[in-house]
């Protein structure tokens, strides 16, 4: 669950940190960062193949679109939901 909507990623504008970045500006952020809380284990693990092999049910997700990573991908609701369900197969 999302505990706090996005904010600037503080680490951007730190140089002595690995994730500096300089073209990042406290007034014009170019990384933000959320705060997620645990909320339930899944029954069982859904990994990439079994999102690819329900793709039809997961209308254009974007983690099935090359060049996406899982850690910055938006789902909408209907796509968490059928998620939720492969976790219960």
């Amino acid at each position: 669950r999302i505990a706090k909507a996005a904010y600037p990623d503080a680490t951007a504008f730190d140089p002595a940190n690995d994730h500096f970045d300089p073209k990042s500006k406290p007034d014009s952020p170019t990384w933000l960062m959320v705060d997620v809380e645990f909320v339930e284990r899944f029954e069982r693990p859904v990994t990439l193949d079994r999102l690819r092999a329900n793709a039809d049910a997961l209308d254009d997700l974007l983690i099935l679109k090359r060049g996406n990573r899982l850690s910055i991908t938006p789902i909408s609701s209907a796509q968490w939901r059928a998620i939720n369900r492969l976790s219960r197969k």
